[in-house]
């Protein structure tokens, strides 16, 4: 079809497990946290070669849940990388703590990790590493670093699930690691997330604390409460989403890799565009690039029916965590070129090559 829509991303929800799944839900009349909450947090544990997995409202809270299990708070400090989603520092920010912005590697647009070094004061605490796009940041280097301070380590791995660093998935190389289950993810849950660990006690405070307090379900009634703990629970409802969504991981992520395949081959000559590098264990959750002149190439993918999407300002261009460029040369320099390229699992081949031609002729123009 001419000129046809070609989206930068399209949740693919409503298959025949899906459904069934949801209406068992239905059927038991137990719409809340139950069985297939712990049916979906065994197999993403089971997924990723974790001990433990612990089912959260978002990826938001669980990086929340895990700085407050190890006990940061008040007058604490957090490193975090200056180019992310804002919710990584609004995790940190929920739990007393100040997020300490850190310039980013331009190779990777992970965290720098000279830049941590230098942001290491005697109030930090914690690390949070976010895995951009599926790429991992340098966590051989994070871990020895976090170890010569006495500092924790939890990953933020919203974006890369299934992603491998050497022998292991990311998101269990920290103290524990975070995935999200938004609408743009590898597999959705409406909204959600997952916690990751091998840590027993941490294990148990995160259930503690996602629950009021309880170490096990309880009934609402005559139940313990241990601790102060709040309300991050999960639903069946949505378990009954990811569970169904689990069957499509394989052929999604082989999806992911091949879009991914094209653009690297079918760009390369195009000068104006640098595609972000990705190792054979990483699974690019989207495609991504720095591109000259990117507002320019997004108009004029738009007159073809095509989106993309420009990435996140850095966080300290941001009025929530204002602070001067100065700091920043990388993200500021950088982030004007950063777009992420149309990566939807409904894209063809030709969806894919189609992006490319038109990209050629922007810059052939």
């Amino acid at each position: 079809m001419e000129n046809k829509k070609i989206p930068w991303w399209l949740p693919q929800v409503g298959s025949s497990e899906e459904r069934r799944l949801i209406n068992e839900v239905l059927d038991n009349n137990f719409v809340n946290e139950g069985p297939l909450a712990t049916k979906l947090e065994e197999a993403i544990a089971k997924l990723v070669g974790a001990k433990y997995a612990v089912a959260t409202t978002s990826c938001t809270a669980g990086i929340f849940l895990v700085l407050k299990a190890l006990g940061i708070g008040h007058g604490d400090e957090v490193l975090v990388p200056d180019m992310t989603f804002i919710a990584t520092a609004n995790a940190v920010d929920l739990t007393g703590a100040k997020p300490v912005l850190v310039d980013i590697d331009p190779s990777t647009f992970t965290v720098s990790t000279d830049a941590l070094i230098k942001a290491i004061t005697p109030r930090t605490k914690a690390i949070v590493p976010v895995h951009v796009t599926g790429r991992g940041a340098d966590m051989t280097k994070i871990l020895s670093i976090a170890k010569e301070h006495h500092l924790l380590v939890v990953e933020d791995a919203a974006e890369a699930l299934l992603s491998k660093q050497g022998a292991h998935y990311l998101g269990t190389l920290g103290a524990a690691g975070c995935f999200s289950f938004s609408p743009n993810k590898t597999i959705t849950t409406g909204q959600g997330g997952m916690i990751v660990t091998n840590d027993p006690d941490i294990h148990v405070r995160l259930r503690m604390l996602k629950d009021q307090g309880r170490p096990v379900r309880g009934t609402g009634g005559d139940d313990r409460h241990d601790v102060v703990g709040y309300n991050f629970k999960f639903t069946d409802l949505q378990a009954a989403l990811g569970l169904g969504q689990l069957q499509k991981l394989k052929e999604r992520t082989a999806r992911m890799k091949r879009t991914y395949t094209l653009y690297s081959e079918n760009l390369k000559e195009v000068k104006e565009i640098s595609i972000f590098p990705s190792k054979n264990e990483e699974i690019p959750q989207w495609t991504d690039a720095l591109v000259e002149n990117r507002d320019a190439l997004v108009d004029y993918l738009k007159q073809q029916n095509i989106d993309s999407r420009k990435y996140w300002f850095p966080l300290h261009q941001q009025l929530a965590y204002k602070l001067p460029d100065t700091s920043f040369p990388n993200s500021t320099r950088l982030s004007p070129q950063a777009l992420w390229l149309p990566s939807a699992f409904t894209l063809t081949d030709e969806d894919v090559l189609a992006v490319c031609r038109a990209a050629k002729q922007f810059f052939q123009r």
